[in-house]
């Protein structure tokens, strides 16, 4: 993809300054964290795994892969497509730090979208 920022992936209780822009790709608000806190610039709820997903998911690690291809296709929905969209178009104009609350960054939804957009 030409044009394209760096995407790493952080917990959103962990800061550095290369981040970026720092988007949470959780699809519930993290505990301990105030709407207008600065570790947060933006919030993409809809590229977020469904509840559904999510709960199936349940960071079993031997589910990992299966998870990552149900992700993959939810991305393809009308609904996440445009919120997928609207981050692909971020990472295009400057670099992008994926933000989530999940304590296994590796196992993440973060760590699919990075794939997926790099």
């Amino acid at each position: 993809m030409s044009g394209h920022h760096p995407v790493t992936i952080s917990r959103v209780y962990d800061t550095s300054p290369d981040d970026g822009e720092r988007v949470l790709v959780d699809r519930l608000w993290p505990r301990g964290i105030r709407k207008d806190d600065p570790r947060i610039d933006r919030w993409i709820r809809d590229v977020a795994p469904s509840n559904e997903l999510r709960k199936w998911y349940a960071h079993r690690p031997e589910r990992f892969e299966e998870f990552a291809d149900r992700y993959a296709a939810e991305l393809e929905t009308p609904e996440g497509a445009a919120a997928f969209e609207e981050l692909r178009e971020l990472v295009r104009t400057r670099p992008v730090t994926l933000v989530t609350a999940t304590r296994d960054l590796e196992l993440s939804q973060a760590a699919v979208l990075q794939k997926l957009l790099s």
